[in-house]
């Protein structure tokens, strides 16, 4: 595991059920697992999705909505 997998409360490959609660400057929606911000693509602000974690850094994921 890399460093910056270690200290996130997510994992690549991992499913989580979120809400999303902001959407950032280039549009994608903000979700949070344990105050861990992801980025969630063609989401809205208000969503209720379940995403599967594509890239895990060391202060923010990325993540694509499953159904």
């Amino acid at each position: 595991m890399r460093d910056e997998e270690r200290s996130a409360p997510v994992v690549v490959g991992e499913t989580y059920e979120v809400s999303i609660d902001d959407i950032a400057k280039q549009g994608d929606g903000i979700a949070r697992v344990k105050g861990f911000v992801i980025f969630v693509p063609q989401t809205k602000k208000g969503d209720k999705v379940k995403i599967k974690v594509n890239k895990v850094m060391r202060k923010f994921a990325f993540a694509e909505k499953v159904e």
